[in-house]
């Protein structure tokens, strides 16, 4: 016992933060990751949303039909017309913790911040944070600097402003490092806020954002291949769906509880999808496959739920099971919604219905004919999974209850040395590796069935889990690990095109990255820097002083294990794999994996252009192949499906 009186533990060893301490230190709790605004999910995107919902609450309460934005990149102006925060209680609400009026569950019912840390999150974490409120003749302003007061009226002053509430916020550059708002991410973000929010008129740096048809519009925004029948659109009581299919693998989603993007799902998405396929064969009076119902979806769905459960203060996903107190479930709901307004629709509309159920039935035969190639597939694959060295597991799983599951990563590597350097460096807990014996069969144009014929895609979906469903992936990152030369930008570009072809969802849902390792390793007696370009090279040069040591690293096998540790752990730099809304799948494809065109070619010389001028500058002629070559590889890539089979 003597040992632990040595600790000092004493009630000064108990720490109590203050909220903004709390918020400015423990920031993800509140906002996810922080982020520099190059990515849609990162901090600065969460505290304008914050902002906004506050907004959106008071129009969804039938105050302040428009809302003005402005963004010059990094400071932020928002103001609503609704009915303004009483002006008595300005100082509280924007800087007491678990203070709003959304603890009345009637005077915001449905709204998506009820846990009142919203704007005080985004008062801690900004340099500069003001809010004033406007009500009934009179208003009052509170300037604050990382959450603390600078100056506060304590009265209030007359005005002749319209009733709501402005907030001039500029995020914290000590928390933020180097930050920008990017105006595609923000117009997208305000965008969905007025599919949702029919009759609302969103201005944003003198742009208009406006919606009549609500999600019909989100989907016709976001639709680049054809539809195969008119889009479906159906509202009820706090809910609302549109969808149709395309000729596509895999499904895709835009689902939504009171307004907030639930970018990862939830118990909503996974009601729609079953009451979908319940729906369809009551209506078709066929037992259809699940998945041959919903092969090709593209679908919008949007509900309204009274005290919202996410699985995360950011809330990409929904975790409620009931849409109220009262305890209706939310699968019954949304199930008795689909069964009446779905099936009344389908029988008002038999041309679109017949398109429906011809989709349904192609996907069907195409299946069917898959069968036999199937058993001998997974015949194989259960071999190989005794045998196989192509995949080094992990202990922990995407599909698993393991508090750590979102940390599984898979990394489909080219070639022994390259795979051998990750397998010594990884984490066996969360990192696997998936070995390629060369390059992967181009599956431009290809069916389903080339997935089983072809052993390597048979392996690769298999280890992944997502025959069926990508609800069983078994790795919440999915990481191509290939050089960075011409030959690894090729295997990359076969890699994409596999996954974009047959599970576009797991692009969708945000599952695929490419690893960024260094080109560079600079060094002198003291220090070594990694460089993962040639502009961090010069710099890293300034900084070492004279003749440092370059070595130029031309392939991951270089790359002894005990580097390649910090370049997959702490100091990991993962390029997500992203297909934007305006992004027809098959045009993309097309472009890259299609007949040769003089304006494909001149695109990836022209992007692999970078690798050819650092060789040079590094001196290393070996690399120095120029265009001839990379002309070469992409009249390569170019080859017909047909001609590449007659080849495999």
């Amino acid at each position: 016992m003597g040992s632990m009186a040595d600790h000092n533990y004493t009630a000064d060893s108990i720490k109590s933060l203050d909220w903004k301490e709390h918020i400015r230190l423990r920031p993800g709790m509140y906002i996810g990751k922080l982020g520099d605004g190059s990515s849609e999910d990162d901090g600065i995107y969460v505290l304008l949303k914050e902002v906004l919902d506050n907004c959106i609450d008071e129009f969804v309460m039938g105050y302040g039909k428009q809302i003005e934005v402005e963004c010059d990149g990094q400071a932020v102006s928002v103001r609503d017309f609704g009915r303004g925060i009483p002006l008595e209680k300005l100082l509280d609400c924007s800087s007491k913790i678990n203070t709003g009026a959304k603890y009345d569950s009637e005077a915001f019912k449905k709204s998506v911040g009820l846990n009142g840390v919203g704007i005080k999150a985004v008062n801690a974490l900004s340099s500069k944070f003001d809010i004033q409120s406007f009500r009934e003749g009179e208003t009052r302003r509170i300037e604050y600097a990382k959450g603390d007061p600078q100056s506060q009226d304590k009265k209030n002053k007359k005005t002749a402003e319209e009733n709501g509430t402005v907030i001039h916020y500029l995020p914290d550059e000590s928390m933020f490092k180097k930050y920008r708002y990017r105006n595609e991410f923000v117009e997208r973000m305000l965008r969905y806020y007025s599919y949702l929010n029919t009759g609302l008129t969103i201005r944003y740096n003198g742009k208009r954002f406006r919606s009549k048809e609500g999600l019909k519009d989100l989907m016709n925004e976001n639709l680049s291949e054809d539809t195969l029948y008119p889009i479906i659109h159906i509202e009820g009581h706090d809910i609302e769906v549109a969808f149709t299919h395309v000729e596509q693998y895999g499904e895709d989603y835009f689902s939504f509880v009171n307004g907030q993007h639930t970018t990862q799902g939830g118990t909503h998405q996974a009601a729609f999808r079953e009451a979908l396929v319940k729906t369809i064969r009551e209506f078709t009076k066929k037992n259809f496959e699940a998945a041959d119902i919903r092969g090709g979806l593209v679908a919008a769905i949007s509900v309204k739920v009274q005290e919202p459960v996410f699985e995360s203060q950011t809330k990409t996903k929904l975790g409620s099971l009931t849409v109220s107190p009262e305890g209706e479930t939310i699968r019954t709901f949304v199930g008795n919604f689909l069964k009446e307004k779905l099936d009344n629709f389908l029988h008002k509309n038999p041309e679109t219905a017949d398109a429906l159920q011809a989709k349904i039935q192609r996907s069907e035969r195409e299946r069917k004919e898959l069968k036999g190639i199937q058993k001998i597939a997974r015949e194989r694959a259960k071999k190989s999974k005794v045998h196989n060295r192509k995949l080094r597991d992990c202990r922990v799983h995407l599909n698993t209850k393991d508090k750590n599951k979102f940390k599984s990563t898979l990394f489909i590597t080219e070639g022994d040395s390259a795979s051998g350097s990750i397998t010594k460096a990884r984490d066996v807990q969360f990192q696997a590796v998936f070995s390629l014996k060369g390059k992967p069969l181009n599956s431009f144009g290809l069916t389903r069935k080339v997935v089983y014929e072809n052993e390597e895609f048979n392996l690769v979906q298999a280890a992944l889990g997502i025959e069926d469903d990508l609800e069983d992936l078994r790795y919440n990152q999915v990481v191509i690990a290939t050089d960075a030369d011409v030959d690894g930008m090729h295997i990359r570009l076969l890699l994409i095109t596999f996954f974009l072809q047959f599970f576009p969802e797991l692009i969708r849902q945000g599952h695929l990255f490419v690893l960024q390792t260094p080109l560079f390793r600079v060094r002198n007696k003291k220090s070594t820097l990694y460089c993962y370009d040639d502009t961090e090279r010069e710099a890293a040069m300034k900084t070492l002083g004279k003749n440092p040591e370059i070595t130029r690293f031309k392939g991951l096998g270089e790359i002894s294990p005990d580097e390649f540790k910090h370049f997959i752990s702490d100091d990991i730099r993962l390029d997500p794999v992203k297909i934007d809304a305006h992004e027809s799948i098959k045009e993309m494809l097309k472009f890259f994996m299609g007949k040769n065109t003089p304006e494909r070619q001149e695109y990836i010389i022209r992007n692999l252009r970078f690798e050819h001028d650092l060789a040079d500058e590094a001196g290393n002629s070996d690399l120095s192949n120029k265009v001839e070559d990379k002309a070469s590889v992409v009249k390569e890539e170019s080859t017909s499906p047909s001609e590449k089979n007659e080849a495999a």
